[in-house]
């Protein structure tokens, strides 16, 4: 049986009711996990309030401000998880960004400071919370991340991200290997494409859905949900063999050659 009681699960990435974070942090929740969500902080407070709002239906202990490119604040939020929890048993990173005009076009156009931006915000960043996270994580723990089918393939409007998907799943396997002697499991879903705020910014996402429907062995998208129900496993002692690995969760389109 999948049970989180009495387990520590923080989880960054939440923008809306739409984003794939929001769908694991429901099923952790459900599974019985104590929950922690962060919120990337503006001068207005409304991505704060947004959040706040969003998630209390599962009754967050923790909600923090992070912004990933501010070490200091990336500090306190793992000082004020140490503080409040004391132990951290799971971490969820579903994280990245890059500009929009960067997306499509041709590749080789990306200029030095896009490409660096992205790779920090996207890549790095699960490398630097798996920094913090180590000392926490003091019985042992799960890490877990997303990608996209894009970090392996070429896919349209992708672009830099897909370097950035390809920097994150490697970062998965390294940190697996260095983590692993102290029982920590770092794993990624690959999830196929979902309307979301962030797959918003990828040009011709609605036909990549299409296509995917057809294509497709389950002839079908998946959901936030399912998505959450994987993730849900990973975390879990079910998944305790598993680690350095990508998992695809996309109907099975991965296997498909046209």
């Amino acid at each position: 049986m999948l049970d989180l009681t009495g387990k520590n699960a923080f989880v960054t990435g939440i923008a809306n009711n739409r984003s794939i974070a929001w769908g694991i942090a429901q099923q952790l929740h459900k599974a019985g996990a104590n929950i922690g969500v962060n919120y990337l902080p503006d001068e207005k407070g409304r991505n704060e309030k947004k959040v706040r709002q969003l998630v209390e239906p599962i009754n967050p202990s923790l909600i923090l401000p992070c912004n990933v490119q501010d070490d200091a604040l990336m500090a306190e939020m793992f000082n004020a998880i140490a503080e409040k929890w004391g132990k951290l048993d799971i971490l969820i990173h579903c994280l990245a960004f890059a500009n929009k005009e960067y997306l499509g076009g041709d590749y080789s156009n990306v200029p030095r400071d896009a490409f660096l931006n992205c790779l920090d915000i996207s890549a790095y960043s699960l490398t630097h919370f798996a920094h913090f996270a180590k000392p926490l994580m003091t019985e042992g723990g799960s890490i877990l991340t997303l990608s996209y089918l894009g970090g392996v393939k070429v896919m349209p409007n992708y672009n830099v991200m897909g370097v950035a998907k390809s920097a994150l799943e490697m970062s998965v396997r390294y940190l697996a290997a260095e983590l692993g002697p102290q029982n920590i499991r770092v794993n990624g879903i690959s999830a196929g494409p979902i309307r979301t705020l962030a797959s918003s910014a990828v040009g011709g996402i609605l036909d990549m859905i299409k296509h995917m429907d057809n294509t497709a062995p389950l002839k079908r998208t998946v959901t936030q949900q399912e998505v959450g129900n994987t993730a849900a496993f990973l975390a879990s002692d079910l998944s305790s063999g598993i680690t350095g690995q990508i998992i695809y969760v996309d109907a099975g389109y991965e296997i498909m050659g046209m």
